[in-house]
């Protein structure tokens, strides 16, 4: 039978403060689906509207209407991303003839996103292989910086997504070595956050801390590269240095599915994730994530996976337009 496409093409994109990512997004028998994708570096563009426009000459039949999410905090449909020199807002986009037109926070699409990702595009790291199907879940994840959200649900179906700076909350050490972190970042920062340790310039601070502590000297100024020799020799510093990130996210993952009520599951999303999965599957995270007192039971029967999927925050942003609530 031929799917059934009950709903005209909509704009969707995910903005992140290192690349663009856009789509055309269509509900084919009641589910979003994407087409005419296309992703592109930050910087290729000077400004966020010009990046908008070229995707939109791109497409053969051109969307009126969309919501895209963006790496940040929205005030009044204006956002100025957190780790990107773009500036957006609804009123320029609607100068493109997009109308109506949405932001939302890039981690709330991707709470919207996580519960119709096909489970193919799963990863398990522990636990249950489903939760609690009326409870919240939590999706949360490291990249250019480390986002946060959660999916509110009850009993009659209703969702509703929340979107957070959750990354910005206060760093919590888990052992005397994450005592030494702090002391070390604090330092140079003052307050430190969780994104400055979880996300890809925080692997590069954790590996420097580390190297402090240790009494070594480090010259590494790319954490991609502390990510590819870790992979390549799990034994040696990088290789300590990327246990010891998968360790933290894992703490960070349990408080915050301590602090939603996470049942539903927890779901790490985000750049960093999929490229290190073997690595991740076999280190600390998950006993972190359940290491919480008296609550280890209850951390026990929440489900933690992995989003494969590249377009769960276009999918996430395409329920909310197609919901109406553009």
């Amino acid at each position: 039978m031929k799917p059934v496409t009950d709903t005209p093409a909509l704009l969707v994109g995910d903005v992140g403060g290192t690349n663009a990512r856009f789509a055309v997004a269509r509900l084919v028998d009641g589910r979003p689906e994407l087409e005419h994708h296309e992703s592109f570096p930050a910087g290729r563009y000077p400004t966020f509207l010009e990046g908008v426009a070229a995707f939109l000459d791109g497409c053969a039949v051109k969307p009126t209407q969309g919501v895209i999410a963006v790496a940040g905090p929205v005030t009044d449909g204006e956002i100025d991303l957190t780790n990107s020199p773009w500036r957006v807002s609804e009123a320029e986009l609607r100068t493109l003839g997009l109308n109506p037109v949405r932001l939302i926070n890039d981690f709330e699409a991707q709470a919207w996103g996580a519960p119709v990702v096909p489970p193919e595009q799963l990863a398990s790291l522990g636990g249950p292989d489903e939760g609690d199907p009326h409870a919240a879940i939590a999706v949360l994840g490291p990249g250019t910086g480390f986002g946060v959200s959660a999916l509110v649900r009850d009993a009659h179906g209703n969702e509703m997504a929340m979107p957070s700076e959750g990354g910005h909350a206060c760093f919590a050490p888990g052992d005397a070595v994450e005592d030494e972190i702090l002391r070390i970042l604090r330092r140079r920062y003052g307050r430190v956050s969780i994104e400055r340790l979880i996300c890809g310039p925080g692997l590069l601070n954790l590996h420097r801390a580390l190297a402090e502590i240790d009494g070594r000297e480090s010259h590494i100024e790319d954490p991609a590269l502390i990510t590819a020799e870790a992979l390549a020799t799990p034994d040696s510093p990088c290789g300590a240095t990327l246990a010891r990130f998968c360790a933290i996210l894992g703490c960070v993952a349990g408080d915050i599915a301590l602090t939603t009520g996470a049942r539903g599951g927890v779901y790490i999303a985000g750049g960093i994730a999929p490229r290190i999965l073997p690595f991740l599957k076999a280190s600390p995270f998950r006993e972190r994530f359940e290491r919480k007192g008296r609550y280890q039971d209850y951390m026990a029967g929440i489900p933690t996976h992995v989003i494969l999927h590249k377009h769960a925050a276009l999918l996430g942003a395409a329920r909310v337009a197609f919901s109406a609530r553009i």
